[in-house]
């Protein structure tokens, strides 16, 4: 629950920072004697909903090592080192990607991909999920990373949140400017209660927002499995991982790299998670392979 509260927190407070600022420099004027202008109302919320998003997946990967300590792989120092960056090699070739960087970091079971672009990317595993799993297990999670890659997963939650990032401002600003409106009928909808109102409904539909970008992040998850299974060659080890991660308490990630991990939310907040749950993944899996 707490990654998930970060996760909307986060992305909420980015959207009413750069909302603030735009305020402040009085870019994007929208309302006028006229009324609105939706064309640049809609231009403006382009701008806001997109920027945020864009920055955090220009620095997702800087961001993901110093957020989780991630050590990158450049010398391996022994065999599990060596068997990890051999591993994650062999199965991005099957990919078709350049390798990404390979890299551990102390914690509860868990692993994630992340970067810009697909051949620049960083696959990083947990130290719990090293010392919880075997071989199979682990090659099959780090293939469900290697399929996020491939897919161009990161991108393209980017996208959509940069999309519904769009309609919350949008929508928020309408309602903001015929409250203003109602409030002093002499102005022309760009006044303070214009401001307030318009930042609250910013809030309370980027909840709403997060749960359809959420929901999308579930879908993927289905499709990096079936990926997996494909790289792998059978989907007998990625259902036996997911059948261990039941067993465990997986870790909680950073919110800018929570979609491309392990694990869900139960009960109200699985609306909110990035993730199913792992009997219907395996059960996806398993319905695949009959």
């Amino acid at each position: 629950m707490k990654r998930i509260a970060l996760f909307l927190a986060t992305n909420i407070a980015v959207l009413v920072v750069i909302a603030v600022v735009v305020q402040l420099l009085g870019i994007g004027r929208y309302a006028g004697p006229g009324g609105l202008d939706l064309g640049a109302l809609l231009a403006l919320s382009a701008v806001i909903g997109f920027t945020g998003s864009i920055i955090s997946l220009l620095i997702s990967k800087p961001m993901a090592k110093w957020s989780t300590g991630a050590q990158v792989i450049t010398d391996p120092q022994n065999a599990d080192e060596r068997w990890l960056v051999d591993t994650v090699a062999r199965l991005s070739e099957r990919a078709g990607l350049k390798t990404p960087e390979v890299a551990i970091y102390e914690g509860d079971p868990n692993a994630f991909a992340t970067g810009a672009f697909k051949n620049s990317a960083l696959v990083a595993v947990s130290t719990g999920l090293l010392e919880s799993m075997n071989h199979d297990e682990i090659e099959a999670v780090l293939a469900h990373e290697v399929a996020h890659i491939q897919n161009g997963d990161m991108v393209t939650l980017t996208l959509i949140q940069g999309v519904v990032n769009t309609f919350v401002v949008f929508f928020s600003r309408i309602i903001g400017y015929f409250a203003d409106k109602a409030i002093n009928k002499d102005g022309n909808g760009d006044g303070i209660a214009s401001f307030v109102v318009s930042l609250v409904f910013q809030i309370l539909f980027g909840v709403i927002a997060s749960m359809i970008v959420a929901w999308f992040s579930r879908h993927r998850e289905f499709r990096a499995d079936a990926g997996a299974a494909a790289l792998m060659g059978e989907p007998r080890s990625m259902i036996s991982a997911l059948a261990r991660l039941q067993q465990m308490q997986t870790g909680a990630l950073p919110q800018s790299v929570a979609a491309m991990g392990i694990g869900a939310s139960p009960g109200l907040m699985e609306l909110f998670s990035t993730h199913p749950p792992l009997e219907d993944r395996i059960a996806a899996l398993q319905a695949g392979s009959r």
